[in-house]
């Protein structure tokens, strides 16, 4: 039982699917172990330079961590900028910080996936619909750009506050978030900007989901 979501590994069904992103050998795309374990990465977030200081990988806000608390993936803050505009991009970066997914925001609460840093309809790979908004309870819907555009693909539900998204492929659980309890204390958990994504076997495309989790706490105090 995570965070009021049962699951069951006996019942979990793979769900094998294509990599959204063509990875060449010098990026290095991060991939869980294929041995039927399910993988852990950590989220947490990083002080923010001063603000004459110019934002690279190194100092992104957002960082994903392995079991080891090594650097995974980061994720930049949006620009500072000094007119409206109507798409807010942050940029999802590996280790080495070469970008894998430019994460771009409307102002209608819909979000959308391009290639590495591109913005061009030739490089989306996914948008994302916020279909309900409530105080402690989220849900998305995930339309993948080569799949039907009428029918998602992968839905998003849980509650910010209490760090819970669950990420779902039909019936399938495909990743969970949850809060971080310290080990041999009852009921001490973790600080609050700091939490567990589990992505459970047979899916690969760890990129993609790192985004949706991204997208999923976008602008909830955690990231700011």
């Amino acid at each position: 039982m995570t965070n009021g979501v049962t699951f069951k590994q006996s019942n979990y069904r793979k769900t094998k699917i294509k990599s959204h992103i063509p990875m060449d050998d010098s990026q290095g795309s991060y991939q869980p172990n294929s041995d039927g374990i399910p993988t852990d990465l950590f989220v947490s977030k990083k002080k923010k330079k001063p603000h004459n200081t110019i934002t690279t990988s190194n100092a992104a806000n957002l960082r994903f961590t392995d079991s080891s608390a090594n650097l995974v993936f980061s994720v930049d803050p949006p620009p500072r900028l000094n007119t409206p505009t109507t798409f807010l991009k942050r940029l999802l970066a590996d280790s080495s910080g070469n970008p894998l997914i430019s994460i771009a925001r409307n102002q209608k609460s819909t979000w959308q996936g391009f290639r590495k840093d591109g913005s061009e309809e030739k490089d989306l790979m996914f948008r994302v619909e916020r279909i309900r908004n409530k105080l402690t309870r989220l849900e998305f819907q995930v339309f993948v750009n080569n799949g039907n555009p009428n029918k998602s693909d992968f839905k998003m539900r849980g509650s910010p506050f209490h760090r819970s998204c669950t990420i779902y492929k039909g019936d399938s659980i495909v990743a969970q978030t949850s809060l971080m309890y310290k080990l041999g204390i009852q009921n001490v958990v973790v600080a609050r900007n700091r939490f567990r994504v589990t992505i459970f076997p047979g899916y690969a495309d760890t990129d993609f989901i790192v985004a949706l989790i991204v997208i999923f706490f976008y602008g909830r105090k955690l990231w700011i």
